[in-house]
């Protein structure tokens, strides 16, 4: 099996995201080159990328919008619900909480833990905050797909444990810590920290880095 890089993943992504505003504009066609030009990337590259979940679109007619957009939301796995819970909810948990287009997107996010005997037992957003407690029942009765780690780094790798006791598959890690995860367990790393220092190597030495 030819498996799909991060790089490509990460393109449909944004073509997904440019394939909404044009249909939401009103437009009806693109060609490879039109989405490349959108998303920094050559025609070839769309066409690529594209390539390898099928055949989409006509030679010399383009895409249309709305059916490009339907199929890479199936690609993506955007055409159905995935249950989600919020592990935290300090700073970075609240705001995850407060954004909408999860919802948009198919993230229902169903059930949040903190610690904090301050915050169990209130509901924001419609979305229960719960002690920890319980946690690996709570998230196999909820049916729970991915859970979102914004917890402190020292107890980050014990709330993955015991998620991936209670079932859960995805993991999304926003705690500046490597997690280890059997191979079954599949985990994206969020670290703002090495992101801003990226930002900063970038300023500081403007003509080592690729502008893309």
């Amino acid at each position: 099996m030819e498996y799909i890089s991060d790089f490509t993943i990460h393109r449909l992504s944004k073509y997904l995201r440019t394939l909404s505003y044009m249909e939401e504009n009103g437009i009806k066609t693109v060609s490879s080159l039109m989405l490349g030009q959108h998303n920094g990337v050559t025609a070839a590259q769309v066409r690529k990328d594209l390539s390898c979940f099928g055949a989409f679109g006509r030679r010399g007619l383009g895409y249309n919008v709305s059916d490009l957009k339907k199929n890479v939301n199936r690609i993506m796995g955007l055409n159905r619900t995935w249950k989600v819970a919020i592990c935290g909810v300090g700073n970075i948990g609240r705001a995850l909480l407060d954004y909408d287009q999860f919802r948009t997107q198919g993230f229902q996010i169903m059930i949040a833990f903190d610690n904090d005997p301050a915050k169990i037992g209130k509901t924001i957003h419609g979305v229960a905050i719960r002690s920890e407690v319980n946690l690996e029942r709570d998230v196999r009765d909820e049916n729970i797909d991915i859970a979102v780690i914004a917890v402190p780094v020292s107890a980050a790798q014990l709330i993955v444990d015991r998620l991936i006791v209670g079932g859960v598959k995805g993991i999304l890690n926003f705690a500046p810590i490597n997690i280890q995860v059997p191979k079954n367990i599949f985990i994206r790393n969020e670290n703002m920290a090495i992101e801003i220092e990226a930002l900063s190597f970038a300023l500081t030495n403007p003509n080592l880095v690729h502008n893309s």
